[in-house]
């Protein structure tokens, strides 16, 4: 993954949740999940306010993260779309479709993460 990406653990209450991908440049960060024919953990994009689902191959699950890790919003983002940028976010988390459902993950929440 080199500088551009870290690998960690995202968990919610202690429990884990899922593998992390930490976007951490300016080109993964704009890459995203873009490419992937699916996706089984999730990928924090920091700093970010929104995202784009432009030329994806799967819906994602996208929730937006305050300083403290907490969701402050989340939305199904249908592929080739836009979202409208949420000022109060510090960063993206992006998953496929479904994930948040599975994973009990809602507005409110607190996420850490674990290297």
């Amino acid at each position: 993954m080199g500088e551009s990406r870290r690998m960690a653990w995202l968990l919610c209450d202690g429990q884990v949740l899922a593998s992390l991908e930490v976007a951490v440049s300016l080109a993964s960060r704009s890459k995203g999940l873009l490419g992937r024919a699916g996706f089984d953990g999730a990928m924090l994009l920091r700093p970010a306010k929104g995202v784009h689902s432009l030329g994806m191959r799967f819906d994602l699950d996208v929730a937006w993260l305050d300083a403290d890790l907490a969701v402050i919003d989340t939305a199904r983002l249908r592929r080739n779309r836009l979202t409208v940028p949420r000022l109060r976010a510090r960063s993206v988390l992006e998953a496929e479709a479904g994930a948040f459902e599975r994973w009990g993950l809602e507005v409110g929440k607190h996420l850490e993460i674990k290297a």
